[in-house]
C-alpha cells in the first residue's frame, strides 16, 4: 500500500499494518433450518469501539456468542487475535474466555450477592490470589465505574444505571483484552445512557481494549463508536464510521437509521393475506 508523505509515497508494508482483533470469515450458522449468519466477512478493529447494530432478530447477539465460543459457526471461521475459535478445544476455550469480558443485558447480576462479591466473582473463579489482592483490584474497578462506597449494597438496593456499571466493573475485573456489550444502555434513563456510554468509550480508551457493543440506541451509539457494522437478512448490510453508515443508499439501511415505519422491515409478520383470513368468516367460523 502507498501512502503520501510530503513530496513523496512511501511503500508500506503490508505486514505492517495491525491485524484485526476478532475477524469473521465466510461465516454461516442458523439455529434448525433458520439461517441467521450467511457467509458473513467483517473485522473488529484492535483498540476500537465497534457497533453490531440492525433489526431485532438480525444476528447480534449470535454473533457475540459465537466469539465467545457458546455457539459454534457451522461454517467459515471465527478469529480471536488470529486464534480460530471454532477450532479450539476446551482447554484453549476457556483460555481464550479469559481474555473476554462480558456486559449481559440488564446486568445479570447475582442477586443473593453483594455489589462487591459480584466484582470479585471472576478473581475468584479463575485466579489463585489472596483476598487482600482480590479486594484491592475490587475496589479500584469499582472507583473506575464510580461505584467504591456502593460496595457493600445488594442488588436490589441499587438503581438499573448502577447495577450496569457494577455489571460493567465484573467484565474489566480480569482486565480483558477484548469486551462485549449487549444491549447495555437498554431501560437507562437519559442520564444514566449517557453516563454508561462515557464509561464504556473511557474504559476503552485508557485500558487499551477492544470494545463490541450491540445496541438499538442509535445516537449514543454512534456518538462512541469508531465502526458500525449493520446487520440484516444473514449479511451485512452496511459498515464503516458512523458518518458513511448515515449516508449508505441501502435502502434498509436507510430506514433503520432513520426510524422509518416503512421499508424492507415490514411492520406486519409474513402471513396469508387479509382477504383469504376475513373470508373465511363469511361462512361462519371453521
Amino acid at each position: 500500500m502507498l501512502e503520501k508523505a510530503p513530496g513523496f509515497f512511501i511503500e508500506m508494508d503490508p505486514a505492517a499494518q495491525p491485524q484485526p482483533f476478532v475477524e469473521f470469515r465466510d461465516v454461516t450458522f442458523g439455529y434448525g433450518a433458520r439461517a441467521i449468519l450467511d457467509g458473513v466477512s467483517f473485522a473488529v478493529p484492535r483498540g476500537k469501539v465497534t457497533a453490531l447494530m440492525g433489526a431485532s432478530g438480525g444476528g447480534k447477539t449470535t454473533v457475540l456468542r459465537l466469539i465467545g465460543g457458546q455457539q459454534r459457526a457451522q461454517r467459515g471461521e471465527v478469529l480471536f487475535d488470529g486464534q480460530d475459535i471454532v477450532r479450539l478445544d476446551a482447554a484453549g476455550l476457556y483460555a481464550a474466555r479469559r481474555r473476554m469480558g462480558m456486559l449481559f443485558q440488564f446486568g445479570a447480576l447475582f442477586t443473593d450477592m453483594s455489589v462487591f462479591d459480584n466484582v470479585a466473582f471472576p478473581l475468584r473463579e479463575h485466579t489463585q490470589l489472596s483476598e487482600a489482592l482480590v479486594r484491592d483490584i475490587v475496589l479500584m474497578k469499582l472507583d473506575a465505574v464510580g461505584l467504591r462506597g456502593a460496595r457493600d449494597l445488594m442488588p436490589s438496593e441499587v438503581s438499573g444505571g448502577m447495577a450496569r456499571r457494577v455489571a460493567l466493573a465484573r467484565a474489566i475485573a480480569l482486565d480483558p483484552d477484548l469486551v462485549m456489550y449487549d444491549e447495555p444502555f437498554a431501560g437507562l434513563d437519559p442520564i444514566s445512557l449517557g453516563t454508561a456510554a462515557r464509561l464504556i468509550r473511557q474504559l476503552n480508551d485508557t485500558l487499551g481494549l477492544t470494545s463490541i457493543i450491540v445496541s438499538h440506541d442509535l445516537e449514543e451509539t454512534f456518538r462512541i463508536a469508531d465502526h458500525v457494522i449493520v446487520l440484516a437478512n444473514g449479511g451485512i448490510a452496511a459498515q464503516g464510521t458512523p458518518g458513511e453508515v448515515r449516508e449508505s443508499a441501502d435502502p434498509l439501511v436507510h430506514q433503520f437509521v432513520n426510524a422509518l415505519p416503512d421499508g424492507p422491515v415490514r411492520f406486519h409478520y409474513p402471513g396469508v393475506s387479509i382477504e383469504d383470513d376475513f373470508g373465511n368468516l363469511e361462512g361462519g367460523r371453521s
